[in-house]
């Protein structure tokens, strides 16, 4: 947990030892997304280094699809820990989801993310829409469908 931060995230309550680049605890190199769950929503802060910039001050397309992706995998993944009554979340992966690009997105500062569960059918599956804002403006947002993997899948219980 970065210094200074008290309240644990969804990631290092449920997957401390999990290496994904984006939301990985155990993965120093990666984004360190931390995802806090608000009401029936989900947030999460980040900021930007120079070096994820795809041109001078402008997050790069791939890091806002990334953020969108972890963050809104974590929504569905508490969602349907709930809906099942569950100790802990699945292991859920990303089956699709499409970004769209509002405006650029500034490094200076801090980006915030939502999510938010609007679909949800059976224990298993979730659609997410998710919101990435700067400077107090909605830069992208995003629409994906998120499934619990069963044992057999390579992602079942890598967090």
């Amino acid at each position: 947990m970065p210094s200074g931060m008290t309240e644990r995230s969804l990631q290092e309550t449920y997957a401390p030892h999990n290496a994904c680049f984006g939301c990985g605890p155990a993965n120093k190199e990666g984004l360190g997304v931390r995802s806090f769950v608000r009401g029936d929503e989900t947030v999460a802060s980040w900021n930007a280094g120079p070096h994820h910039e795809a041109f001078p001050g402008m997050l790069c397309g791939g890091i806002i699809g990334t953020l969108l992706d972890c963050h809104c995998n974590w929504t569905a993944a508490w969602h349907l820990m709930g809906k099942a009554r569950g100790s802990k979340p699945p292991c859920t992966v990303t089956a699709k989801y499409t970004i769209e690009l509002h405006r650029p997105t500034p490094t200076l500062g801090t980006i915030d993310l939502r999510g938010r569960v609007v679909e949800s059918t059976g224990t298993d599956r979730a659609v997410v829409e998710g919101k990435l804002s700067a400077g107090g403006k909605i830069c992208a947002t995003c629409r994906g469908l998120f499934v619990a993997v069963t044992k057999g899948h390579p992602a079942y219980h890598e967090w």
